[in-house]
């Protein structure tokens, strides 16, 4: 996209955030452009914006009380100590170097920032869900339909139940073309069985990605991870579906009813658990001890 060119001070603004280097310890960030509006954005504006940078990227909302990437803090400390503090921040992975897009107030409107950093840095850390959980943060976009009940305002297949020993997300998006499960797998050849067991290594990760998108970045500050932590496999190691796991699946020759994608027990005891029924039904279950 062509971006809109700013007013000088603002430009000189935003340099100012880059113009030291980086330290050695710290993925490298640029300037990739910005976007000025003499009001506050519209939300259909907005997003607009951020889809016509992103392209078919999806932008994730980075979380304040989350795990804090050294890469993005290069950009949004110096932001943070000025009077006008970023509104919203929002991160992309789906590209070669990740994006980030900050909205700060200018005047009577709004300027949306845009940087390329050199990678998602923070060093791995165990999954943890965050002490203090407030239903009017954590379901900012939900409506509460009756006690520990709530819908998302956008899709109403997107409903959560809550309460002390659970808190369980399901979301239903019926597939017209069910799961082709193939019951001779055992008889195959090795080649034909690495082909198959890729083929739907690629579906359940494409189903993991799903789930992500509907239950994780639906809501705020449930986890201490942030959105694009849960797509890295160093993150996720031993908790989403390996292999030899999956394979014992087809081996069988019986299709489940429903997928184990990723699995994490908690240094709290709590559980965190996807499934996906691979036909459309998808569940996100946390489980206290």
């Amino acid at each position: 996209m062509k971006f809109r060119i700013l007013a000088v001070s603002v430009l000189m603004a935003v340099a100012s955030v880059c113009a030291a280097g980086p330290s050695k310890n710290v993925a490298a960030a640029r300037i990739y452009g910005a976007v000025s509006s003499p009001s506050n954005f519209s939300g259909e504006r907005l997003f607009a914006v951020l889809d016509s940078v992103g392209g078919t990227g999806t932008w994730m909302e980075w979380d304040v009380n989350g795990v804090r990437d050294p890469s993005v803090m290069y950009v949004l400390d110096p932001l943070l100590k000025q009077a006008n503090k970023p509104e919203m921040v929002w991160a992309l992975s789906e590209r070669e170097k990740p994006l980030l897009a900050v909205l700060v107030p200018k005047g009577a409107g709004e300027v949306l920032l845009f940087y390329e950093l050199g990678r998602f840095d923070a060093k791995p850390v165990k999954l943890s869900m965050n002490r203090v959980l407030t239903p009017a943060v954590v379901f900012r976009d939900y409506r509460q339909v009756a006690d520990g009940e709530f819908v998302h305002l956008d899709k109403a297949d997107l409903k959560v139940t809550a309460n002390d020993k659970r808190m369980r997300f399901t979301y239903s998006k019926p597939d017209n073309t069910p799961l082709r499960f193939d019951s001779d797998y055992a008889k195959k050849t090795f080649p034909e069985k690495r082909a198959e067991l890729r083929g739907y290594m690629d579906f359940l990760r494409y189903e993991y990605s799903l789930m992500l998108r509907a239950f994780v970045q639906s809501t705020r500050g449930l986890f201490n991870w942030q959105p694009w932590h849960w797509y890295m496999p160093e993150w996720t190691a031993g908790a989403f579906i390996g292999e030899k796991e999956l394979e014992a699946i087809l081996v069988k020759g019986v299709k489940p009813e429903m997928f184990t994608v990723f699995k994490k027990k908690l240094d709290s005891g709590s559980v965190v658990e996807m499934r996906t029924s691979g036909n459309g039904f998808y569940e996100m279950t946390i489980t206290n001890p």
